[in-house]
């Protein structure tokens, strides 16, 4: 029998590999972009970051040190430099397209930080699997700019699931969708009629304002607003707004707000201070042809008709009259349960020498007309 050369021994004693084998590898160099691994064969094998990881941005040196065992897939046997060229991406990636499929048949809600926030939606990462959310499936609204989600931790489902195609769609809406509609039940079994509660104003529009109270959304109509008047809504409130509302009704998952709140209520002592007779200032809030409205505090407005600002003829309120103006009348008439209270500078008005100060002077206007006038207005 013919002895072995030590170089033959040697050959021997060395492992062969294949492309696609799996094979375990000591670190025996890292830099920044390139991992050299012992993998018992005659060449030690290279593996890139690109080959490492989807993450562009991160520095191996912060991930594995010289010592460190790791599987890894074997690409090519010879690059053309003798070395070889090795993948742990596609090794992981080939686990996590079973992690994936088992959350596809299960159902699991998954966990990852969104990568990249992309034109269509948002691109997230799992055990080296990347999944696309598209826009429409991230909330339950949707959502013009998702770049509020970039490096933000999200929760989804897998809704399809096509390896062959590398086709893996997340679905994020159906979880919010579902959550939301836990916190409203919650909420509608917490909250009643009358009950003050807190929330934050979630949009503006022309007719009022959507208040979240967590769990439902609630609509502050302008006229609920405050117990004055409100000339738009977005000159009171903005989003974000921490606000503390009245529930006035409930009817079904509607929820009508309010922040006129009764102990604020202008009308609860107005009986006396705006007794017939009583002598009062406010200023002019705006005119129609037929009388000027006086906003005496706000939430209390009071007509001043137009046979009622002068002695002489008056044939506009404008002509003698402008808004924000200061003025002081008598009150002639208060009607408490329609909340409705009518002036008169005429009464105020000393009669000339030798004349008699008559009703009709103090009050020449049928005090039904103008109730019907401030209900037109």
């Amino acid at each position: 029998m013919s002895e072995l050369t030590f170089e033959q021994m040697l050959e021997d004693s060395i492992k062969t590999i294949h492309s696609g084998e799996v094979v375990e590898g000591t670190v025996i160099d890292v830099k920044a972009d390139e991992i050299v691994l012992n993998i018992g064969y005659k060449s030690d094998g290279i593996l890139t970051r690109n080959e490492y990881t989807n993450d562009a941005s991160v520095d191996l040196t912060t991930v594995v040190k010289p010592g460190d065992t790791m599987e890894v897939k074997v690409l090519k046997v010879n690059d053309g430099e003798g070395q070889v060229v090795l993948t742990y991406k596609r090794l992981a990636a080939d686990r996590g397209n079973k992690r994936i499929e088992e959350a596809y048949n299960s159902r699991e809600v998954l966990k990852a930080t969104v990568a990249q926030v992309l034109e269509g939606g948002l691109s997230v990462i799992v055990d080296e699997v990347r999944i696309f959310i598209p826009a429409s499936l991230v909330s339950d609204t949707y959502e013009r700019d998702l770049s509020k989600y970039a490096g933000q931790e999200i929760e989804f489902v897998i809704s399809e699931y096509n390896p062959k195609r590398r086709r893996y769609i997340g679905d994020r809406r159906q979880l919010v969708a579902a959550q939301k509609a836990e916190l409203q039940k919650e909420l509608f079994e917490r909250i009643h009629e009358g009950d003050i509660v807190e929330g934050t104003v979630k949009n503006v529009t022309d007719f009022g304002a959507f208040v979240d109270l967590g769990g439902a959304d609630g609509l502050l109509h302008i006229s609920e607003m405050s117990w004055g008047r409100v000339e738009h809504p977005k000159k009171v409130f903005k989003v974000g707004d921490q606000l503390k509302v009245l529930i006035k009704e409930i009817s079904g998952s509607k929820i009508a707000l309010s922040l006129k709140f009764d102990d604020a209520n202008p009308w609860k002592d107005a009986a006396e201070k705006y007794a017939v007779g009583n002598v009062v200032t406010g200023k002019v809030a705006r005119m129609t042809d037929f009388g000027a409205f006086v906003e005496l505090e706000p939430g209390v407005d009071a007509l001043l008709h137009v046979s009622q600002i002068s002695k002489e003829h008056v044939e506009k309120p404008a002509d003698v009259l402008s808004v924000g103006e200061e003025v002081t009348a008598k009150v002639v008439d208060f009607n408490e349960a329609d909340r409705k209270i009518s002036l008169s500078i005429k009464a105020m008005l000393v009669p000339e020498a030798g004349q008699e100060e008559s009703d009709e002077d103090v009050v020449s206007v049928d005090i039904d007309a103008v109730i019907a006038a401030q209900e037109e207005e």
